[in-house]
């Protein structure tokens, strides 16, 4: 699974744009749930009950909030290194938050995806969130256990990860083993710097934080908005802990039914869908570089990754862009299609220049790499070592090309790389997880879910899934492109969004906007 313009604008602002997505009418179906919930927030001094036996103490602390430029605050948390060791040590948790402008009613806490992506960066835009929201929730961030500025996963230095990101390897044997020998390289580098925090980075290991953080921040349920992989974190979370679930919204959904070859094959389908949709754009328009009709468009996005392998584009900086970083480069702009225009600039470049600055300045803000090699987080760290705690595909060589050739089939522009995901996890230095909660967490109060019908990165039959799988969701549709909705979309899903959040009314199941 991979993770989060006419003329080319500064990289401030494009990066926050597309950084923002790796981050109408409507009309009702009859209801699944339609009540009000109950009132969010502490009100009987009880939010450290049911804290596990032995980790009493994280409950009970005292955040220390500091100004860290208006209108934000910040703190550090800490985290038992494992909930199933009291004695085993402590991490930190890095927090963020914008204090509520008017009467609070709670704490919510938001996660923007990944896994990797950090939630302290993401409530640093207070744009993303309605005024009604931020006027009566402080909106906390924070970033899960191995992320950003939270004890971290950390595993190569900057120019080996630069290496680790940009290198090709030929889908032939030698090819696949080499490539296998690179993330054996890259596991064993991980545990080494890392520690055994690597060991304990799984999604259910973050959702205790989360309950945690809920009685820290003193809430006696956990209000709280997920986006991408942020759903998984908020599902799980349920699951575990439904009884002290609240208001919670799950937008760009993950199914938790599938498996890692399903996911692969699935979301490869998803990004094939987006770049028709893209292509059809830009073929309507009068300075698209793209010629013919739109399967030949894809047909030329195909051969300009493809070809990037044995003939790596040039570029200004000294730089070549590999066939990797070309998929980055034209997946990221999937994301929104307020960056198609990017794409189509980057594409233009390469056609008719044979120059590829563009294109590498695409993959380089989905790596969070910085024009001097630097990476702006750990992103690429976290997100590795999270999956692959969390679950593994099917390592099987026979069993991976087969897949490798159904994925190809069924996504021919770019399905290619997202073959032989077994490979990701080859010789990883811990076991997954083992799943310790009801994943249609029974008991809880309803949950919005949130699809968006042509999302790459969760295609829109995830939502649904995950929104049969919780026994008490709801499912909001957003009819349009890219990932996620809230906060990109149109006022429908905002205002069904809001008004759960707020006042505790469940959108109708099957609310399309």
């Amino acid at each position: 699974m991979i993770r989060p313009a006419r003329r080319r604008q500064p990289a401030a602002v494009v990066a926050t744009l597309l950084t923002t997505v790796l981050l109408l009418a409507a009309c009702g179906a009859p209801p699944k749930v339609q009540t009000a919930l109950e009132d969010v927030g502490r009100s009987d001094g009880s939010a450290t009950e049911g804290a596990p036996e032995g980790f009493e103490d994280y409950y009970g602390q005292s955040l220390e909030w500091t100004d860290c430029g208006e209108p934000f605050q910040c703190a550090t948390a800490s985290a038992p290194l494992s909930w199933h060791d009291a004695g085993a040590g402590s991490i930190e948790i890095a927090l963020k938050r914008i204090p509520a402008t008017g009467q609070k009613i709670g704490s919510l806490l938001v996660n923007p995806g990944g896994p990797g992506g950090s939630g302290v960066e993401f409530v640093g835009d207070p744009g993303r969130f309605g005024q009604a929201l931020r006027s009566s929730y402080d909106i906390v961030g924070f970033d899960p256990r191995g992320v950003g500025q939270s004890t971290p996963v950390t595993c190569y230095d900057d120019a080996g990860k630069d290496e680790f990101l940009s290198k090709d390897y030929p889908y032939t044997e030698a090819g696949l083993e080499a490539r296998k020998d690179s993330v054996r390289a890259w596991g064993q580098a991980c545990a080494e710097n890392t520690g055994p925090l690597l060991g304990n980075v799984d999604t259910q290991s973050a959702a205790r934080d989360m309950d945690m953080l809920r009685g820290a921040l003193g809430d006696d349920k956990l209000s709280y908005l997920g986006y991408s992989y942020g759903t998984q974190l908020g599902a799980t979370y349920a699951g575990l802990f439904p009884k002290r679930a609240g208001r919670l919204v799950l937008d760009g959904a993950l199914d938790p039914t599938l498996s890692s070859d399903e996911v692969a094959l699935q979301q490869a389908e998803g990004f094939e869908s987006a770049l028709r949709a893209y292509v059809t754009d830009c073929q309507a328009g009068s300075d698209c570089p793209l010629t013919g009709d739109v399967t030949s468009g894809l047909q030329q996005i195909q051969a300009i990754v493809e070809d990037a392998e044995p003939n790596p584009i040039p570029t200004s900086s000294g730089r070549f862009v590999t066939k990797k970083l070309a998929f980055y480069g034209v997946a990221v702009t999937m994301y929104d299609e307020a960056s198609w225009s990017f794409l189509t600039q980057a594409l233009r470049e390469v056609l008719q220049q044979g120059t590829g600055d563009d294109l590498l300045y695409l993959a380089d803000v989905y790596n969070d790499r910085n024009e001097d090699g630097t990476f702006k987080s750990n992103s690429e760290e976290a997100f590795r070592a999270i999956n692959c705690a969390d679950a593994r595909a099917e390592e099987d060589m026979g069993t991976m090309q087969a897949l490798a050739a159904q994925i190809q089939e069924a996504a021919p522009t770019l399905g290619e790389s997202f073959g032989y995901s077994g490979i990701e996890c080859t010789d990883w230095p811990y076991p997954p997880a083992k799943q310790e909660f009801d994943p249609a967490a029974e008991g809880a109060p309803p949950i919005v879910v949130v699809g968006t019908t042509n999302d790459p990165a969760t295609p829109y039959r995830w939502a649904q899934s995950l929104a049969k799988t919780l026994s008490s969701a709801v499912l909001v549709t957003y009819e349009g492109e890219g990932h996620t909705a809230y906060g990109r979309s149109n006022a429908c899903v905002a205002n069904a969004v809001e008004k759960y959040l707020l006042e505790g009314t469940v959108p109708d199941d099957g609310l399309t906007c």
